[in-house]
């Protein structure tokens, strides 16, 4: 048996470990990571790094190491290659499962601003704050670039790339992160905006909780669709589950 991860996500790593450990003698998980993180954490099993080529690419890499399964385990809005992987998985005739952690939910007290893209996100800001926490990552910074009214303290694991806003401070840390931090992180640098992407997860959730604390506004970019038909799965040990013919993913409709 031949399970290829489609990973870099920390249920990704989660996955491989399961998948290592419960599969019989002789089976083999291969682990593929985009590259674009300088100094991934690497999953047990084979691992590749670099893309496929698109869909095609992705199918001919399936039939050509005799792949028996494909779990789609990217970042939730990783959304070219879920849906490259949904095209490849039909081409080849291989079962596909999607894994993607629950997306986080507003509490009482959360000042929310749900948004449909960083370009929304870009233009919602100017109404909330002037000194904003982006936490979407070092990818698409260039929708913020034009906001020059405004300063940003930008959070990512690798240093961006430009375009990017000229008012810029850069932190360059890996999460999970305190409540504790990041409490201090939004006295320290006087916040009164926090943008994210809706990621799910508990590794990066404290911001919330301090930015509700704070009384600051949350911009929230909503997760891009599964694949219509993919089946999907809320946790790695769902995933194991499915790959066993189990009832632990249901269709994502």
């Amino acid at each position: 048996m031949h399970v290829l991860v489609l990973g870099g996500t920390t249920e990704a790593r989660r996955l491989a470990e399961l998948l290592v450990a419960a599969l019989p003698e002789g089976a083999r998980v291969t682990s593929s990571l985009a590259g674009r993180v300088a100094s991934p954490r690497l999953p047990p099993g084979e691992v590749r790094v670099g893309g496929f080529g698109g869909a095609d690419g992705l199918a001919a890499w399936l039939r050509t190491h005799q792949v028996d399964a494909l779990i789609d385990a990217t970042h939730p809005f990783a959304g070219t290659i879920s849906f490259n992987a949904a095209t490849a998985a039909s081409a080849a005739h291989v079962p596909l499962l999607a894994l993607r952690r629950p997306g986080w939910v507003p509490g009482r007290g959360d000042d929310w601003h749900p948004v449909g893209s960083l370009e929304e996100a870009a233009r919602t800001l100017p109404a909330l704050g002037r000194r904003v926490f982006l936490t979407t990552g070092r990818m698409g910074l260039a929708a913020f670039a034009g906001l020059d009214g405004l300063w940003f303290l930008m959070r990512s694991v690798d240093a961006p790339e430009p375009p990017y806003p000229a008012r810029m401070e850069v932190l360059l840390e890996r999460g999970p992160f305190s409540l504790d931090g990041e409490r201090e992180l939004i006295r320290r640098h006087r916040i009164d905006v926090l943008v994210t992407k809706d990621s799910g997860g508990a590794a990066t959730a404290p911001k919330l909780a301090a930015a509700r604390e704070a009384g600051i506004p949350v911009v929230v970019v909503r997760r891009p669709p599964v694949p219509e038909g993919v089946a999907v799965a809320g946790t790695p040990e769902r995933a194991l589950d499915w790959l066993r013919g189990g009832p632990g993913a249901q269709p994502s409709g």
